[in-house]
């Protein structure tokens, strides 16, 4: 296993072709906008040497036998399916953002099943293939990112009918050595500080999108790849010398997301996964969408634990904290963030075992909880706004109060309580400020899905006629009447 040391330098072994404000970085491991997200997934390897934390952080690997980081493990048990929920809640807690190696996880379980169906129903070499990979993932200890999401152009036309191809990634050329792809994949979390791009259909295709029906793996710094960096609310803050307006300095707010675009791009047939087999695109989507919405019940609710925390010390800080209106806007965010994670915990204790010998979460109550992590949280944030009141809006800037003339006013007049200084008070409503305001939240809502897909999951997998038939039973209405 990498430490974080080793992983900051396998970094700086990268080549990788990155944009940001319309300008081409040249050294994205020492840029301030990726430094904070990079520190977050810098301490899924420490804490994996931190013998506190070793049973959930590692795990023995089912193809060597060796230990590992539990980023690269295929879940071999519902114990490893909750043991993943509780290693996500805590980092959520150690950083209080996005720690982004979830989507490549994610992308590994899902394909260590799904390509072992192929090969079973089609004689397809995959799963072998597959193997070789996430030997190599896990031997070296990578990031991958899990690239799912295509850019779509018009929603209300299938792949192969948008009036610009390659709108969602497809093949433009099948070599004896290889395929060649074009496209893009948007909203790429943590896709800077990645080793391996795993790229998966976005939506069950049809025979006439099989181009589009392909699944890939391939180093983030290869020839055609280019990522351009979005933008999040307060940006800018990160390049300020001054650190306390970004809120959480050390490993910022929420990650960080690219755009990554495949121009031209190659890749060699060991690196495919699948190639054409539009039949099994729809279950790959569902596997991985299963798994993701599964980790929203962890890392959300660390991150809950983190505001819930801040809004309590904000409470303290102002005075407030026995007013009884008070206390139960801390026990109602504490009742959700709880439900969040009860759903999570359920979801992988009903896992069961796919054929390929991975274990595959309860996909019904996995939906449930995703659906649940894009209302809880947003009400969460309302919660703890309530209890900061209107400074989280109007507090002036830390060189404010380091600044000779105002700075006194600055101490004087932004005062709370009077044993706490001023300087606490305004770094934790930046805290808050930057978990309420900011990139987080939008995450909530559309990250693994937007609202609309869980809805549809949890339709498929409700079983409305037994219940149907559950009432009728009761009710002394035979199935023959």
């Amino acid at each position: 296993m990498k430490t974080g040391v080793e992983y900051i330098d396998s970094l700086r072994q990268l080549h990788l072709n990155v944009y940001m404000f319309g300008e081409k970085i040249k050294n994205p491991v020492d840029f301030p906008f990726i430094k904070p997200s990079q520190n977050a997934v810098k301490l899924t390897y420490e804490l994996a040497y931190d013998p506190q934390y070793a049973d959930l952080m590692t795990a023995t690997s089912h193809l060597t036998g060796k230990k590992i980081n539990r980023f690269t493990h295929i879940a071999q048990s519902t114990d490893d399916l909750v043991k993943k929920v509780k290693m996500l809640r805590l980092l959520g807690q150690k950083t209080g953002c996005c720690f982004q190696r979830c989507v490549g996880l994610d992308a590994l379980l899902s394909l260590s099943s799904v390509t072992y169906d192929m090969d079973q129903k089609l004689g397809t070499k995959y799963y072998t293939r597959f193997n070789d990979f996430l030997r190599y993932v896990q031997e070296n200890d990578l990031v991958c990112d899990g690239a799912m999401t295509d850019v779509k152009g018009n929603r209300g036309l299938k792949p192969s009918q948008q009036a610009d191809p390659d709108l969602f990634v497809h093949v433009v050329e099948r070599r004896d050595d290889g395929i060649v792809v074009r496209g893009a994949k948007a909203h790429q979390t943590g896709a800077i500080n990645s080793h391996e791009i795993i790229v998966m259909p976005t939506l069950a295709m049809t025979p006439e999108d099989k181009d589009y029906a392909i699944s890939f793996a391939i180093p983030t710094d290869t020839k055609g790849i280019t990522h351009v960096i979005g933008r999040q609310i307060n940006d800018t803050r990160k390049f300020e010398e001054l650190t306390m307006d970004v809120g959480n300095a050390t490993y910022g707010v929420a990650g960080h997301e690219a755009l990554i675009i495949f121009d031209e791009v190659f890749v060699p047939w060991e690196r495919v996964f699948m190639c054409g087999e539009h039949e099994f695109s729809g279950q790959l989507v569902e596997r991985f969408a299963g798994y993701h919405r599964q980790n929203y019940g962890g890392c959300k609710v660390g991150l809950g634990d983190v505001l819930i925390g801040a809004a309590a010390t904000i409470a303290e800080y102002n005075g407030v904290e026995n007013a009884s209106h008070v206390k139960d806007k801390i026990i109602e965010m504490i009742h959700l963030n709880e439900t969040l994670y009860a759903g999570s915990i359920s979801c992988s204790y009903e896992g069961y075992k796919l054929p390929s010998g991975t274990y595959y979460i309860n996909p019904l109550l996995a939906n449930i909880t995703k659906l649940n992590v894009t209302r809880f949280p947003f009400e969460m944030a309302r919660l703890a706004i309530d209890l900061t009141g209107g400074i989280i809006g109007t507090m002036p800037s830390e060189r404010d109060l380091r600044n000779p003339d105002v700075g006194k006013y600055v101490q004087k007049y932004l005062k709370g309580k009077a044993d706490i200084p001023t300087e606490h008070r305004m770094r934790i409503v930046r805290l808050i400020e930057n978990m309420t305001m900011g990139t987080g939240l939008l995450e909530d809502m559309h990250g693994a899905g937007s609202p609309q897909a869980q809805r549809i999951m949890i339709a498929r997998q409700a079983n409305i006629e037994a219940k149907k038939k559950l009432a009728r039973t009761l009710a002394g209405i035979t199935e023959k009447e």
